[in-house]
């Protein structure tokens, strides 16, 4: 059945106000974040109730929406304090509840009655009669497991009218939608209340009960092998299939990132979907977009569970931290424009004569050789260390939260 494609909602993370901001100015039709309880990412700086209207209200005068995650598996505690957390960000005006236990669930409906629910992904719902089941409990959006095909999303969406929401980039985790309990065991630190270490990222070896102090390889690879880490996830090259099975939101992973790489990959997603929306029957993914999204720190890239079981290919053995081999990286981010000057927020160490790209929202990145800089004061300098913020002469026009990047 050929289904009609409603424009899609680019959904995108929040760990800050700074990334909020990122990602608002890149094109995300939503941001979701989380207060400072009651979220899935402890490591994330996420928002006081302060920040958090704020950054309601920034979003709301562009257009876009603010989703508030209250996804942990709660315990009693947590249960008896929520009302409480509710009647203080009543008044924010979140544009809906990221939720995934039954208990919070229930809590949210009877305090905050006809607030919007959108199902977690780690509610790990697999089958279209659970989606009707938690319809049937007022939730108006599904965030589907990882674990499925678009052929069974694409079933769901024939069975169940609901919106379907699915992770379209970002990091993998090794156990079934994130329900791990490793981090628990080895650490003391709970995955499903928000603190996960990334076990699966470690370098493992094998010990022989009888030989203890003997370590073997997992592999025959003098290097050992990280054997539970997942490549990144990347739908870039296949955003009209996911549409065409139904999937209205597309949901970027990453609330404990940079904001060059919430930047980056917003800015590419918003190319894409805009280019798909343009012209859907001759829509076709460009070659560099996939290039830009390497610009970005990452595993390699999976296309996940999309298509079908991954295989030894869907991991990434060698290493358990990102990688960017592009050569490109992140400079500083744009503070001011006064005419030609740019007042620039250095993040990494700058020197005169390296070549820049300003990273603009709905255009080709501008170069820009730093043949001289200012300070604040007008004094000349020959170098700029992380977090002192310059002043260049450009001849092109830059705009206030563009990202600069250096090429390498």
């Amino acid at each position: 059945m050929k289904r009609p494609i409603r424009k899609p909602e680019l959904l995108a993370p929040a760990g800050d106000l700074e990334k909020l901001k990122t990602a608002l100015h890149y094109g995300a039709d939503a941001v979701y974040l989380s207060g400072e309880n009651y979220g899935l990412r402890a490591g994330a700086e996420n928002f006081s109730l302060e920040e958090m209207a704020e950054g309601v209200t920034l979003a709301h005068k562009k257009g876009a929406r603010v989703y508030l995650a209250l996804n942990i598996f709660a315990h009693n505690a947590d249960i008896n304090s929520l009302p409480s957390y509710l009647r203080e960000i009543e008044s924010i005006g979140v544009d809906a509840i990221i939720v995934s236990d039954a208990g919070v669930i229930d809590v949210v409906k009877e305090s905050l009655p006809g607030t919007e629910l959108h199902l977690s992904t780690q509610a790990n719902t697999t089958n279209w009669r659970s989606i009707a089941f938690w319809k049937k409990q007022g939730v108006s959006r599904v965030c589907v497991a990882r674990e499925l095909s678009l052929d069974e999303i694409r079933e769901v969406k024939d069975r169940v009218d609901i919106e379907i929401e699915a992770f379209v980039h970002g990091a993998m985790c090794i156990s079934y939608s994130g329900r791990c309990l490793i981090s628990s065991y080895m650490t003391g630190r709970s995955a499903n209340l928000g603190d996960c270490a990334h076990p699966c990222r470690y370098r493992y070896a094998l010990v022989e009960e009888t030989r203890p102090g003997e370590y073997f390889p997992v592999e025959e690879d003098e290097r050992g092998t990280y054997m539970m880490s997942s490549k990144d996830l990347c739908m870039i090259e296949h955003l009209d299939k996911m549409f065409k099975a139904g999937i209205g939101a597309l949901k970027i992973e990453g609330r404990t990132k940079g904001i060059a790489y919430v930047g980056n990959v917003v800015r590419i997603y918003r190319k894409a979907i805009d280019r798909y929306l343009d012209n859907q029957e001759n829509y076709r993914p460009e070659p560099g977009w996939l290039d830009e999204l390497t610009a970005v720190s990452n595993r390699d890239y999976t296309t996940g569970f999309f298509f079908g079981r991954p295989d030894a290919r869907g991991q990434n053995y060698l290493s358990s931290s990102s990688s960017s081999p592009s050569g490109k990286e992140f400079v500083g981010v744009v503070r001011r424009v006064t005419g030609n000057e740019v007042m620039l927020e250095v993040r990494n160490r700058l020197k005169t004569g390296e070549t820049l790209e300003f990273v603009g929202v709905k255009r080709e990145p501008y170069i820009h050789i730093v043949e001289t800089m200012e300070g604040l004061s007008g004094e000349a300098l020959l170098t700029a260390n992380p977090g002192m913020t310059v002043v260049l002469k450009v001849a092109f026009s830059a705009s206030v939260n563009d990202m600069v990047r250096r090429r390498t």
